[in-house]
């Protein structure tokens, strides 16, 4: 199997409004149930973060959206580049918020300002090794406790939006079930987008079934 690669350069990076726009996600899994916290998913939900060189924070992975993506493909890349995971992505996004970049100003255009799409994604598989593992370590943490580790304020209201999203679509959609990540065969309520990646209609609204892209094979399947 060929190696993956991350992409580098900022050639296809998209901007509006003078902002570099980003995309990412929280990956995030269902803990077993102990027999203590049945009912309580809070206590049974985990999120994966990732580190930052010579930093003691987290964050969850994102990066720069590119012309040649949907901010869904980017997502699905991003994750894939920091974490080495792949997984469901939740097709409408958790929000979307304006930020400066603390430490790196000068990537995300000559303001220093960012806009960020995020989503929350059901991880599937870890890989052993991802294309930045020299950069990047990777921990599965409690939701409670991530919002002390997040670096950025507006992450930590993305991870407040993660918590409402969960909740209100419901505790029997959190499978606890492994998901074998998309492959060859495909029902007909889907639509492959990419390898590493699926993109899961919203049950809280009509589901929306459309073609993405091919690069990265994200399927969409329906509700």
């Amino acid at each position: 199997m060929a190696s993956l690669l991350a992409r580098t350069g900022r050639h296809r990076q998209r901007y509006k409004d003078n902002l570099r726009l980003v995309s990412g996600c929280i990956p995030y899994r269902l803990a077993k149930d102990d027999g203590v916290h049945n009912n309580d998913l809070e206590s049974r939900l985990e999120v994966l973060m990732i580190s930052l060189p010579n930093r003691d924070d987290l964050v969850f992975p994102k990066g720069g959206w590119e012309d040649d993506e949907t901010v869904e493909e980017a997502a699905c890349r991003e994750v894939l580049e920091e974490a080495g995971v792949k997984g469901i992505l939740k097709e409408n996004h958790l929000g979307v918020w304006d930020f400066r970049s603390k430490s790196r100003q000068e990537i995300c255009s000559l303001e220093g300002g960012c806009r960020g799409y995020m989503f929350a994604l059901q991880v599937t598989e870890e890989l052993e090794t991802w294309p930045e593992q020299e950069n990047h370590d990777r921990k599965w943490i409690y939701v409670k406790e991530a919002f002390k580790f997040c670096r950025y304020e507006w992450m930590r209201r993305a991870l407040n939006e993660f918590l409402e999203v969960m909740d209100e679509e419901g505790k029997h959609e959190m499978r606890e079930d492994v998901v074998e990540p998309c492959r060859v065969a495909v029902s007909d309520e889907c639509q492959i987008m990419s390898t590493n990646c699926c993109v899961k209609a919203s049950s809280t609204q009509h589901p929306n079934i459309r073609p993405v892209g091919a690069q990265f094979g994200i399927m969409l399947p329906g509700i």
